[in-house]
């Protein structure tokens, strides 16, 4: 199982990435919006520092603006990731002109997730890409009433064909049950926000039980 936490919140990172369970951390620029960072002039060799001061061993993040711009960005993010010490992977959307960029940014070295996945179909072009990731936009997909659990099933299937090297990293979900689901059915790499993972984190059962224990300990059970 690996868990990526989806925030550009640097709070949300330092408040819960040291719990361990966290691989690594994974941002856009809509996230950074929400975050009140200016995306174009993030300082992501101070982002990966910080990420891997704080445990994470991967930071994904995603290009913006005209296509042949991605390659000298992406480079920096590569470097700003070899200086922190941590894997940085280069989040790319599935549309037509930034898949046609995937082939020479992995010849410069590019880990790559496909990202804004909402079809399974998006699942076999990133497998014959080659794409260390692909990122399927679980909530959204549910709420535009699309037959998500189906999509999930066929996109793990391709997982399991030969040759293939393409991992699903399911995002945008909602809340934990949902997760718990998806686990049932194979998948075992998701990213989350700080509010799913506050979920994982809380029990009301659990905290009454530690509660009793801590009563007894003390002698006023």
């Amino acid at each position: 199982m690996d868990l990526y936490l989806d925030s550009a919140t640097t709070a949300d990172w330092d408040r819960l990435m040291p719990t361990g369970m966290f691989t690594g951390i994974t941002t856009n620029p809509l996230l950074a919006a929400r975050a009140g960072l200016d995306y174009p002039r993030i300082d992501w060799a101070d982002m990966a520092k910080r990420a891997a001061d704080l445990g994470a061993r991967e930071l994904h993040a995603q290009v913006y603006g005209a296509p042949d711009s991605f390659g000298p960005w992406a480079a920096r993010l590569l470097e700003a990731g070899e200086k922190a010490g941590l894997r940085t992977v280069v989040k790319v959307p599935l549309v037509e002109q930034a898949i046609r960029t995937v082939p020479s940014l992995q010849k410069a070295g590019c880990p790559i997730l496909m990202t804004a996945c909402y079809d399974a179909k998006q699942m076999l072009v990133a497998s014959a890409l080659g794409a260390d990731y692909i990122a399927p936009y679980f909530g959204r997909m549910l709420e535009s009433g699309l037959s998500v659990y189906e999509v999930m099933a066929q996109m793990l299937a391709v997982t399991r064909t030969t040759g293939n090297k393409t991992r699903v990293l399911v995002a945008s979900l909602r809340d934990t049950d949902q997760m718990c689901r998806l686990s049932e059915m194979g998948h075992d790499c998701f990213t989350i926000s700080a509010a799913v993972a506050d979920m994982m984190l809380t029990d009301d059962y659990s905290a009454a039980a530690v509660a009793q224990f801590e009563a007894a300990a003390a002698g006023t059970l």
